[in-house]
């Protein structure tokens, strides 16, 4: 693309009242954005009102300089692209959602390798949920999306704290390839706390944007980019949330693209599962192993159940799925659901201090975690 092309389409993205459903309107009714500026005003006002040929002809003040911000960052490395809809690079998936964005930023390997019909974004898969996840919670993702890695599918998530960062950092660890999509502009990283996970995920996949460069992480665009993370993914797998999740948001989002919806179901007293439990009411296919959402997506089972977390629930034993010796007392006074300090005691009649003694070793050797409010959870194991 041109400076020339980039300038009308980011004039047509910048026009203030000129939103994405307008912007297409006049994109199918003149061919191109550039075709758009050219009209007169008696001709645009064929398709829009007065106040849309009003905002068409006035120069955003601003895209001067977000054109020359946007060409030095092209400029910047081989890594970079804007794409466009429209654009042969386009990916076709998004082009069936209901709200397609009008441009893309792109950073990373993966932009490098996109041309026209690709399908390397066919094999895709969303896993979002909790910012704040439960340590259990948080390792599930991490190690589901190790294992889809390996498979050969490349992971799609939002970058945030939480089921996101964890998703796209098993990804890698499982060799795939991972796409974050992110609510700001590509010359910010938030949270900050994933700089050093946003150049990992730039040099083993992509990062993509529909917000211009220089766009701070408003509040109302995070819920926006869902539907992108749905729309790019043949399914969506929710680890945790809460019923008020914008994770939910993507699921429901998922559904009414036509896309599979999938949950991982938690303890009966989490919070953090409550959202889970209420997609798998609603239908969506209960998840205990990666070979679950590989076999409803009809993709080969490529021998998942050493790589796959939870794949030991094919074990022998009273404990399938744990990792961990059942013969600890301890363990199994704990369960799997999170357990006070005096629910402990009063189960298995430990003094306090013997109590809170082998309960930091088990926390020191990675079988038990700590929780907000003096809970303990016991951990399953890779």
């Amino acid at each position: 693309m041109d400076s020339h092309e980039l300038r009308a389409w980011l004039r047509l993205t910048l026009s203030p009242g000129v939103g994405n459903a307008t912007s297409r309107k006049l994109l199918a009714a003149f061919g191109s954005a550039q075709a758009v500026f050219d009209q007169s005003a008696v001709t645009l006002r064929q398709v829009g009102s007065d106040k849309l040929v009003s905002a068409l002809q006035i120069e955003p003040l601003t895209l001067a300089a977000q054109l020359q911000t946007t060409l030095d960052w092209l400029h910047a490395g081989d890594d970079r692209r804007v794409v466009t809809l429209g654009d042969a690079a386009y990916p076709s998936e998004l082009l069936d959602i209901e709200d397609p964005p009008l441009m893309l930023y792109m950073l990373g390997t993966a932009a490098i390798r996109l041309q026209p019909a690709t399908k390397a974004i066919a094999l895709n898969l969303a896993i979002v949920g909790s910012r704040n996840p439960t340590p259990q919670g948080e390792d599930n993702a991490r190690q589901f999306a190790k294992a889809f890695g390996s498979a050969g599918l490349c992971v799609v998530s939002g970058l945030a704290l939480g089921i996101d960062g964890a998703a796209h950092d098993g990804a890698m660890l499982g060799g795939g390839e991972t796409i974050a999509v992110v609510g700001t502009g590509l010359d910010r990283v938030y949270p900050k706390r994933h700089l050093a996970l946003a150049h990992r995920i730039a040099q083993q996949g992509m990062i993509i944007s529909e917000f211009p460069l220089g766009t701070p992480p408003l509040m109302a665009n995070f819920p926006k980019r869902n539907r992108i993370i749905s729309g790019l993914s043949r399914g969506t797998l929710v680890v945790e949330a809460a019923l008020q999740s914008g994770s939910l948001i993507t699921a429901r989002l998922a559904a009414e693209q036509g896309k599979e919806v999938f949950a991982i179901p938690g303890s009966i007293h989490s919070p953090q599962s409550r959202g889970c439990h209420a997609l798998i009411k609603q239908g969506a296919k209960l998840v205990e192993l990666a070979q679950d959402v590989l076999e409803e997506l009809n993709l080969p089972l490529i021998s998942l159940v050493e790589s796959c977390y939870g794949a030991s629930h094919a074990a022998d034993g009273d404990d399938p799925g744990a990792g961990w010796p059942s013969n600890d007392p301890l363990i199994a006074a704990l369960g799997f659901d999170a357990a006070s300090l005096d629910a402990l005691q009063a189960r298995t009649g430990l003094e306090t201090a013997q109590l809170q003694a082998q309960l930091l070793e088990l926390e020191l050797n990675g079988q038990v975690a700590r929780l907000p409010g003096g809970l303990f959870q016991r951990l399953t194991a890779a």
